[in-house]
């Protein structure tokens, strides 16, 4: 399932901290801060869609996420190479590598992160 721009910069906040009170979220926002009760939909439809539960203390509740913010990005972007590269990763690797503005030392600590992934497929 995906989330929003909105829910991401929320998911953000909560994989930030790991555990974090409604408080704590608010806080975390930048200028000019959204409303409580807009923060609180978007923590309700983020815990309908199974990103996040809470834990109670009180009144109040420590957020904390149900999956880690590696797998979410992961998937999406196994969504984008399927959706835009015809599900192929070279095509992605490709493109991206053309249309960054990667420097030639970001080239060469990509080149050599593909020389270890390839050295570790040939074992």
């Amino acid at each position: 399932m995906k989330l929003s721009k909105t829910e991401e910069q929320l998911m953000d906040i909560i994989w930030k901290y790991e555990q974090v009170f409604f408080k704590e979220i608010i806080e975390s926002y930048p200028e000019p801060k959204p409303a409580s009760t807009t923060v609180a939909t978007l923590l309700k439809r983020i815990q309908d869609k199974g990103f996040i539960n809470y834990k109670l203390f009180g009144n109040s509740r420590q957020y904390y996420p149900l999956v880690k913010k590696e797998d979410y990005f992961s998937k999406s972007l196994k969504e984008i190479v399927k959706d835009y590269f015809n599900d192929s990763s070279l095509q992605f690797a490709s493109f991206f590598t053309k249309n960054s503005e990667m420097t030639a030392d970001e080239l060469e600590d990509l080149k050599r992160i593909v020389e270890q992934e390839l050295n570790k497929k040939k074992r």
